[in-house]
């Protein structure tokens, strides 16, 4: 297992690390993260929903990703309340000061299956379990569902990992260790020291000090890597920054206050030639080369911000003189003329809004969720060629009012495009390289720009070097090893 002396040490990454050692071994790593609160989500085979970062480590497993692999699943959604997915199904929602008293029974019930289903498919796996946060936060520990409860019914042996870039390294883990049970001390077998900057060797006083105190072995100390990963929250992806010299197209982001499934927009970071620019509800949008409006888990509330900061005028003022739109899932909705929430399936309740009337749809919010995988060929941009897959994952259905509009795929209700304004259902469409290219390039040649070539390789093909790089770096700076059984058997599954 790995823990985190607090969020965002690295946790998810140092996880997928770990599955690609493993499996790279001969193992069959099953990653697991009994509870996860994220807005970055994927749809499995299934059409159960899990977080992404479950999804990316299944990848560096070398698996198709399932939502046993993440059975709770916390989407915020404001006002100190989330969604809680269970097993991949919505099951309700929770407010924050009632949540461990109606839903850890449910919760914990919900990890035994995922475990069950995860067992009944791989019984020589070996799992890879991610905490959550710090696995010492006092208060929530009576009733701790994804940490060190997990850690002692699976008999885990966890590495505690310590993001030094933070500072005050040496008192994260000390005062972890000092905050841990006498019977859950003896679970941690590991140190890693991550995001190191510099020679390694200039570390190593603090290593003997480390382990001289604490008694642990300090395992690894993890560099400073400059790829780019899918961040696990809204604030990574805002707080990392690529520096991108040769970049000469400019995407404008709106930055909803409930944005959600960002991971789309990993391929564009990834591009070297496109720069990303977050616009904040308030902040000006500027001249770029187009509007791209992302997905939101609550749609009419993100619309009536945009509204509110006059981003919805600035929007049509930039459509009306030509500019290139294009709206993701909840974005897409907004651009339409109508949305309508009469059971408050969106919000807190019955709602009726104009949309920004970019695109002549009408959109119908209903209780019940939309989340498969689809497949589909395109249609737009011209010149786009071979399939498109991804997932589709909200509530309510858009329907075309009027004539004028085309539609993207061939997949019903996928997406539709008018003039330079465009948009989808469908997660994961920038994935697509020679599909990413060909939108890319309408906007270049509007500059007057050379176009990219289109045979490009699949992002996922991108996402694997990653996962390849992480893992070799991993290999290379931690002994993983010393946390195998003797022998290197896999553990016992179910001990509780």
């Amino acid at each position: 297992m790995v823990l985190g002396t607090s969020s965002g040490a690295g946790k998810s990454l140092m996880t997928a690390a770990l599955c690609r050692v493993l499996l790279r071994r001969g193992d069959c790593p099953l990653p697991f993260k009994g509870q996860n609160m994220s807005l970055n989500a994927w749809v499995d085979g299934d059409g159960g929903e899990m977080a992404y970062s479950q999804a990316m480590q299944a990848w560096a497993a070398g698996l198709e990703p399932c939502c046993a692999m993440n059975p709770v699943l916390l989407k915020p959604q404001g006002d100190s309340t989330s969604e809680v997915i269970l097993n991949g199904r919505p099951a309700g929602i929770a407010r924050a000061e009632t949540y461990y008293q109606d839903w850890f029974r449910p919760g914990w019930q919900a990890i035994r299956r995922g475990l069950a289903q995860l067992e009944h498919g791989h019984p020589t796996g070996r799992l890879v379990l991610e905490g959550a946060g710090s696995p010492v936060e006092m208060n929530l520990q009576p009733r701790d569902l994804t940490n060190l409860r997990l850690a002692q019914f699976l008999r885990a042996r966890c590495l505690l990992v310590a993001d030094i870039e933070r500072g005050g390294v040496f008192a994260q883990i000390v005062g972890t260790l000092s905050l841990l049970r006498p019977v859950e001390r003896p679970l941690i077998r590991g140190i890693l020291i991550n995001r190191f900057r510099g020679r390694r060797e200039l570390f190593d006083n603090g290593r003997r000090w480390l382990e001289e105190r604490t008694g642990v072995p300090v395992l690894g100390v993890m560099p400073w890597l400059n790829d780019l990963f899918p961040p696990e929250d809204s604030l990574d992806l805002l707080e990392r920054r690529r520096h991108k010299p040769e970049a000469d197209l400019e995407i404008a982001v709106l930055r909803l206050p409930s944005l959600s499934n960002f991971s789309d927009l990993d391929p564009l970071e990834a591009e070297p030639w496109v720069r990303l620019r977050w616009v904040r509800p308030g902040e000006p949008l500027g001249q770029p080369d187009a509007v791209l409006l992302p997905g939101s888990k609550r749609t009419l509330a993100d619309l009536a911000q945009l509204r509110q900061a006059g981003l919805d005028r600035a929007l049509q003022r930039f459509a009306a003189a030509g500019g290139a739109v294009f709206g993701l899932c909840g974005g897409l909705q907004m651009l339409g003329v109508e949305l309508d929430d009469p059971e408050g399936s969106d919000g807190d309740g019955a709602d009726r809004q104009p949309g920004l009337g970019l695109l002549p749809l009408r959109t119908r919010f209903t209780a019940d969720k939309l989340c498969r995988q689809r497949r589909c060929r395109p249609l737009w941009p011209p010149g786009a060629a071979g399939d498109l897959a991804g997932f589709e994952l909200h509530r309510g259905r858009s329907e075309v009012l009027a004539d004028g509009v085309e539609p993207l795929a061939d997949g019903e209700g996928l997406g539709w495009v008018k003039g330079e304004v465009a948009g989808t259902y469908l997660h994961g469409v920038f994935d697509d390289g020679p599909w990413r290219r060909s939108w890319l390039n309408r906007l270049r040649q509007r500059r007057g720009l050379a176009p990219l070539p289109l045979t490009v390789l699949g992002h996922h093909v991108q996402r694997e070097g990653v996962l390849d790089r992480l893992a070799d770096a991993f290999a290379a700076h931690v002994r993983w090893q010393d946390l195998l059984t003797d022998g290197g058997d896999a553990g016992s599954w179910n001990n509780g």
